[in-house]
């Protein structure tokens, strides 16, 4: 079974990029977007073989994810069920009979740390949703978590100490997700790997230089340890400031 993720970074600008060229390449089972930052109808896509799940921000050309599935799930939850939390369209929940499929797209910390309360309500109650589901089944997350875990996972970690996405409360968070018992699939793999970046800058030439982020994750909970087959992130794929990760379970 292969599962993909990736933060397009507005799907329509993503689409003239090849977008739809390595999605049907890849002819994965389940295929998860974040950051469309589209409205319902502001695109159309042919996906013969997918059924499309889509959750759409408020605000325009904001935010937004969608799921793509080969296989119909049993049910469909959009956001967690709070309201301060469900207006970005920033999560996506598929049930499957032996396991839930969730993509995410965890909110940014903003520059100067703006939004940094907020974002760890967030991830508390995020947390909490993960685990009401894990009660029934197992629970597989994908997306853009917006948070480098450790200094493997950026090139310049001294330098971004107290910026988003490397503070040390996110980074907490994420600690704490991983302790509560869900698996880094990424570094589960490959513990040790320097040099392996999701999200790359637009400036400074930062994608040519390799000088990046790993930011986009594939987690599992640890019932599904012995399924887990490999992880992969497509470095090598254009189309985003992020490239896409996978799963092979």
């Amino acid at each position: 079974m292969k599962l993909i993720s990736w933060n397009v970074n507005g799907l329509r600008a993503c689409v003239g990029k090849g977008f739809l060229d390595f999605l049907k390449a890849e002819d994965a089972d389940i295929f998860c977007i974040q950051e469309s930052k589209l409205q319902e109808g502001q695109i159309e896509l042919d996906l013969p073989g997918y059924y499309q799940y889509w959750n759409y921000a408020e605000k325009k050309g904001y935010s937004g994810t969608a799921i793509f599935t080969k296989e119909e799930p049993l049910s469909v939850a959009y956001g967690m069920g709070i309201e301060e939390h469900d207006h970005e369209g920033r999560v996506i929940t598929l049930e499957y009979p032996d396991f839930y499929m969730i993509t995410v797209y965890t909110p940014n910390s903003q520059d100067a740390l703006a939004r940094l309360s907020y974002r760890m309500q967030w991830e508390e109650d995020f947390l909490t949703y993960l685990k009401r589901l894990e009660e029934k089944k197992p629970v597989i997350i994908c997306g853009d978590l917006n948070v480098a875990h450790k200094e493997i996972d950026l090139k310049n970690p001294k330098t971004n100490r107290k910026n988003a996405g490397f503070s040390d409360e996110e980074r907490e968070k994420f600690t704490i997700l991983t302790n509560s018992g869900f698996i880094d699939t990424f570094r589960y793999f490959y513990p040790d790997k320097e040099g392996a970046y999701s999200w790359w800058s637009y400036r400074f030439s930062a994608r040519a230089k390799n000088a990046g982020w790993r930011i986009d994750y594939f987690l599992v909970s640890e019932s599904l340890k012995d399924r887990l087959k490999d992880a992969v992130i497509y470095s090598d794929i254009l189309g985003s400031d992020h490239c896409p990760v996978g799963l092979f379970l």
